[in-house]
Formats: C-alpha cells, structure tokens, sequence
C-alpha cells in the first residue's frame, strides 16, 4: 500500500551504477552496484524505493530478454520473456525496504528505440501491442513479488513521435492485468499531449515540473479524478543539487495547485547520468524538503 503519511518520497527509477571491484564485481558487475543503489536510496530516507535499474538503458534493460529482439532490431514475434527480466532486482530491493516500486520501460518508448527487420510486422503500431503482452507478464510477476507501486515509463509520449491512441490502449493491456496501483512516467513539457495522458487507465500520473514548471499551469488537482500524481521537484537534468529551500518552495507551488493528498514527491526523471555523490545529495535533499512541508501542514 502506499504511504498514508502527507508527501510520501519515491524515485523515478535509475540510480549511478557504481562498479564493483575485484573478484566479486567480475563475476557479478552489477551485484555490488544494485547493493549501492538501494543502500543510498534507504539512507536518504526514500519512502517508495527501486533497485536502482543499474542493468543499462532503459530500451535494452527490457528489450534485450525480449524473444523476438536482437540488439536494437525486431527480428522476429515478440513474446514475453521466459522468465521475470526485472524480478531478480526487485526481490533483493524487497528484502531491504518494505516499500518498492516496479519499473517496467513502455511499449511505445521500446518500439521507437527498436528497428523493425521483418514482414511480421506492418507498422510499429503492431509492435506496441505485442510488446504491451509481453511486458503485462513481467508487470504480473513484479505484483506477485509484492511491488508497492508499478511503474510504466513513457517518455516518448511528450514528443510528439507517439501515437497515444495506441499508446493508451498498450497501457491498457498491461494495467488491465494487475490490481497493484500503476503508475505511468512522462517527462518533458506537456503542453500539447496533457488532455490525452490524463485519459490514460492508471493509478498515478508522474511528471516533471522542476525542469519543466509550465506544467503546473496545464492542469489542476480536480483532473486527476482521485488519483496520485508523482510530482518531480528535483531537476534530474542538471548536475547542481537544488538547496532543500527551493526543493521545498517546489513542492509548496505543487501544493497550492494540487493539494496535499495527491502528491507523491519524487525527482524529474531518473538519476542515471550522474556521479553517485550527486543523486545521492538530490535525494537527501528532496527528503528533507518534503519533511520540511510535511512539518508545516
């Protein structure tokens, strides 16, 4: 469930992979930077965690166990995995903190990082779909695990290169199959696709609005009908750390426009691109500035 306390914390997803010296780390190079992601995550005092998603980017993390799949190219019918691809992360994030969330890349931001190099398909559209089943398999296995959130990453959705029919009906596919609360990610400015992912069938809506503050006057608490809305106030663009005084007027503007309830308070986008002491410092820093607002209530 998640937290009943006002202005509980999460993440988007990725974390620094740091790597593993010695032995240990050439055995297994990813064990030690999973081991660092979610020790951070807990340290900063993260309500929602992840496994830190330190397997690669986000197309290949999901794409590349994908039968159908080879590299960057469709070379064949897409099915589902023949076992979890995300599962082996999750359960270790699981057996650290009560709280974590599922992180599955989109069907449609999967497909447009795929080249299509068959006749078993006509168009990308039909890509979307069969990737949507695939990835409602390994949604299905991270509720059996006991995810408290899971989370469908789009960002492709902001771009104007998506067609968000297809897009919602994917989405459909994989929510449709799981009663965990879902979450689905888009980042950037939203200006011109905002009326169509508020149609979207999830849970939980997650945007950026540090890097992109003009979202906040596209919409209004009384559109999100109920549900969260995951509200980034941590720039995860840039290398400066925000000070936790102008984390925290962030999350006051998010308040006036959406209320307390609603907000699940997160960064922009994932924290991948940056040095360790940095995600780390955004995090800390985010932690404290929702403290801070929780204090004032």
């Amino acid at each position: 469930m998640i937290s009943t306390k006002p202005l509980p914390t999460t993440v988007v997803g990725s974390y620094p992979a740091v790597k593993t010296e010695g032995l240990r780390g050439f055995l297994n190079p990813l064990a030690g930077a999973q081991e660092t992601a979610v020790s951070d995550q807990i340290r900063a005092g993260v309500d929602i965690i992840s496994d830190g998603q330190v397997g690669g980017d986000m197309i290949s993390i999901i794409a590349g166990y994908l039968p159908g799949v080879k590299g960057q190219e469709i070379r064949g019918k897409i099915s589902p995995s023949q076992k979890p691809i995300t599962l082996q992360g999750v359960k270790y994030a699981l057996s650290r903190h009560p709280n974590v969330k599922g992180i599955i890349t989109g069907p449609s931001t999967i497909a447009h990082g795929l080249k299509i190099r068959t006749p078993l398909y006509r168009d990308r559209r039909e890509v979307i779909l069969d990737l949507a089943e695939a990835l409602a398999t390994e949604a299905k296995a991270l509720e059996k695990a006991g995810v408290t959130i899971l989370q469908i990453d789009e960002p492709i959705l902001s771009t104007g290169a998506a067609d968000l029919h297809i897009a919602r009906e994917a989405v459909g596919i994989i929510t449709s199959v799981v009663r965990t609360p879902a979450c689905m990610h888009v980042c950037g400015d939203l200006s011109s696709v905002i009326d169509d992912i508020l149609a979207f069938p999830v849970d939980i809506l997650d945007f950026e609005f540090a890097n992109n503050p003009q979202n906040l006057e596209l919409f209004t608490g009384r559109d999100l009908k109920g549900r969260k809305l995951g509200y980034g106030v941590v720039d995860s663009s840039s290398t400066d750390v925000e000070s936790i005084d102008v984390i925290q007027s962030r999350i006051e503007k998010g308040i006036e426009v959406f209320g307390v309830e609603p907000l699940l308070i997160d960064p922009d986008c994932g924290l991948r691109m940056h040095v360790r002491e940095t995600a780390y410092k955004k995090l800390d820093h985010m932690v404290r500035a929702a403290a801070g607002c929780r204090n004032e209530l």
